[in-house]
């Protein structure tokens, strides 16, 4: 049994980067909260196993979770529709108008990208895993987890491109 102490470390370590991966799959705030306390829930009758990566190994535990969740209830194609129609901010609101529209369009992009690229682009970018962390938390060979990540940097750049040609003095 993790020990009080051990799993308090853990929530303020890794619950804020767990929940955005959970919301990214899931798309609904309260199924995300929800699932992350069931996770941590989970993780007080558990020992903390010996991992190369704590980060890694919870957000392979969230991933698997959260998958079960939209297994459950049969509602990945309503999610991903509704992620389409009503995509949550992934950057603080801003008082410049400028940044405001700017984190807009870079986020309207992000919600263009098939869920399998957009959920490596977020584990790389947003939460700083390596490629073999992805792989793992997603049980994907290395190089589709690479693969994925270069089709989303590449779709990104295209739908960016605009933006960028627009912003340059």
């Amino acid at each position: 049994m993790m020990q009080r102490r051990q799993l308090e470390d853990l929530y303020d370590a890794h619950s804020a980067g767990l929940y955005h991966y959970i919301f990214g799959i899931v798309h609904c705030e309260s199924e995300a909260k929800d699932l992350l306390q069931e996770l941590f829930l989970k993780l007080q009758h558990q020992e903390l196993p010996s991992v190369e990566s704590e980060r890694a190994w919870l957000t392979r535990l969230a991933h698997n979770m959260a998958l079960d969740w939209l297994r459950r209830h049969h509602t990945r194609r309503s999610a991903e529709e509704r992620s389409v129609l009503e995509p949550q901010p992934l950057f603080q609101s801003a008082a410049d108008p400028d940044t405001a529209e700017f984190a807009r369009r870079v986020q309207a992009a992000l919600y263009e990208l098939p869920p399998e690229q957009r959920s490596v682009a977020h584990l790389k970018l947003w939460q700083g895993l390596t490629f073999e962390e992805i792989a793992a938390t997603q049980g994907i060979p290395l190089n589709t987890a690479a693969s994925r990540y270069r089709y989303a940097i590449d779709k990104l750049r295209t739908l960016l491109r605009p933006l960028y040609d627009e912003i340059q003095p």
